[in-house]
């Protein structure tokens, strides 16, 4: 007889209520683990065996000439041919029989008598030892057993779908083993059981086994590949540990590989000697009062990058992309491309000359302010469109989008912005306001920027790699457009202080590096 049903999924039963013990198969069958109810392609519940008493053996263990299993093997698990069918007897932990899964030629599956909540074939094992193997399914544990003999294997009643509840119903008994390995399917759904099942065993106890080319240890063994199981079974040298731990070995590639101490420059000098390089995987925060040039020297920043054929990706979330785009021209061609009128073949060559050499990516988002369509985006620009640097102008627009307390939300962003810097390796350049001054004029004044004056929380501080801040006097009569540019924060070597003064130029959008004005005390400006 062909095998003409395969197992599809784990779905919910809905005779008894569990969320993932009914098996579903190609033909449209199913058959729930829990309550055996059993249930065919026209969805009419055939019978439902929960025989209350202990089951009689029926048939006889055989060589399993297909599966390559041994009438000695299939006499130790209880595994019985009876006719066209294959009958796998559970027994409680002290050996008595209490129940039977049926499993045709065709792959449907029955239970008759009682669960006993063990695993299949634990009865033939001490509840201690050196090491032992669990399988995702009866013949693989057969399977395992008769490649390694003497190994102390057992098996899921349920497979994938029910590992963490078997193996937390039978943990006193798995403790008293050194090593249990966990040879699950090599499919996904497998290996996440396994994952699964592994955080619910003593720490240092789980190792995690890899097949390699073949589902299951059923399947190798039908393909003669023992050596494949021993392997498998051998070399579960990997001790499972949860997402976050690290060992000192997984370090040694990590802390031993040289690297450059930055990826791209600076334009600016004194910014350049300052933080020695813009390096991905850094979040970089730029801050300032109200009209200090912010936007202007991201602008500038990106512009610079763009030239040197850096893929870059900039949402600007209060300005349209029309207004950016001219900036990003505007200090690429140095003319102002945004006051006045321009003609249309002024504006193509201008666009020709920077723009369309560039790998410049914008966000078309003006007035949408949803912040995880703009992590998603910010997301896609990295991985998808392989931007090196993006710009993200400003953090309040984005919070504008959530409800609730502003240090919470801000707390939440930076962590999620953080989060999103280091799983996709950029280099992020956040705008950010400061709180207003002791009087409603001192940033405009020139006040001098610290980072307790960022807006909201501390979390803008302390989950940035490095903090610029702008200062200028707006109301000047001598150097109006003169800014320092100011170092608050510099994870990476610690210099703080003032870099650079810059002079924007109102005519070329640009920024022109200048000496300070005044010598500045060293021992509160350095």
């Amino acid at each position: 007889m062909e095998e003409t049903s395969e197992f599809v999924e784990h779905t919910a039963c809905n005779h008894c209520g569990s969320s993932d013990g009914n098996s579903l198969y190609s033909d449209g069958h199913s058959f729930c683990f829990v309550c055996h109810s059993y249930t065919s392609s026209n969805t009419d519940v055939i019978h439902t065996n929960t025989l209350k008493h202990a089951v009689q053996l029926q048939g006889s263990a055989e060589r399993l000439q297909k599966r390559k299993l041994s009438e000695k093997v299939c006499q130790k698990y209880k595994i019985y041919r009876d006719g066209q069918i294959l009958r796998f007897y559970y027994h409680t932990r002290d050996g008595v029989l209490k129940g039977c899964k049926v499993k045709t030629k065709s792959k449907d599956f029955s239970y008759e008598g009682e669960t006993p909540g063990t695993l299949f074939g634990q009865h033939l094992f001490p509840s201690s030892g050196k090491r032992i193997v669990i399988t995702e399914g009866e013949l693989d544990a057969a399977s395992c057993y008769e490649v390694q003999p003497g190994w102390a294997t057992v098996s899921l009643p349920t497979g994938a779908a029910g590992a963490k509840k078997a193996i937390q119903r039978n943990l006193d008994f798995l403790q008293g083993y050194e090593k249990i390995i966990l040879f699950f399917d090599n499919d996904l759904p497998g290996q996440e059981a396994a994952k699964e099942a592994a955080g619910v065993l003593p720490p240092g106890k789980a190792f995690i086994a890899v097949l390699e080319d073949y589902k299951d240890a059923s399947e190798a063994l039908q393909a003669g590949k023992t050596d494949l199981i021993q392997a498998a079974m051998n070399y579960a040298h990997e001790e499972y540990r949860p997402d976050g731990i690290v060992d000192a070995k997984t370090l040694l590639d990590l802390v031993t590989t040289p690297q450059p101490p930055s990826d791209y420059d600076y334009p600016y000098k004194g910014l350049q000697s300052k933080l020695h390089g813009i390096r991905l995987g850094e979040l970089t925060t730029i801050t300032a009062g109200s009209g200090q040039g912010k936007s202007s020297v991201c602008r500038d920043l990106a512009a610079y990058l763009l030239s040197l054929g850096i893929p870059v990706g900039y949402l600007a979330l209060e300005e349209s992309n029309r207004r950016t785009a001219l900036g990003l021209m505007s200090a690429a061609v140095g003319k102002n491309l945004s006051l006045g009128e321009h003609t249309h073949d002024e504006l193509t060559e201008a666009f020709d000359s920077s723009i369309n050499n560039w790998n410049l990516y914008l966000f078309d988002g003006f007035g949408s302010f949803d912040p995880d369509i703009i992590y998603n985006r910010i997301e896609y620009l990295a991985s998808g469109l392989d931007c090196k640097v993006i710009f993200l102008d400003h953090l309040s627009i984005l919070m504008s989008g959530l409800d609730g307390d502003e240090r919470r939300m801000i707390d939440q962003t930076m962590t999620r912005l953080r989060s999103l810097v280091e799983r996709t390796g950029i280099a992020l350049f956040l705008v950010s306001h400061l709180k207003r001054g002791s009087t409603d004029s001192g940033h405009e004044e020139g006040q001098r920027v610290s980072l307790s004056q960022l807006r909201g929380s501390a979390s803008i501080a302390q989950l940035s790699d490095s903090v610029i801040a702008l200062e200028r006097d707006q109301q000047s009569n001598s150097g109006a457009s003169e800014t320092t540019v100011r170092i608050i924060k510099n994870r990476y070597s610690g210099e703080t202080g003032v870099a650079c003064s810059l002079k924007y130029n109102l005519d070329t959008c640009t920024f022109n590096e200048t000496k300070p004005e005044k010598d500045f005390d060293p021992s509160t400006d350095f």
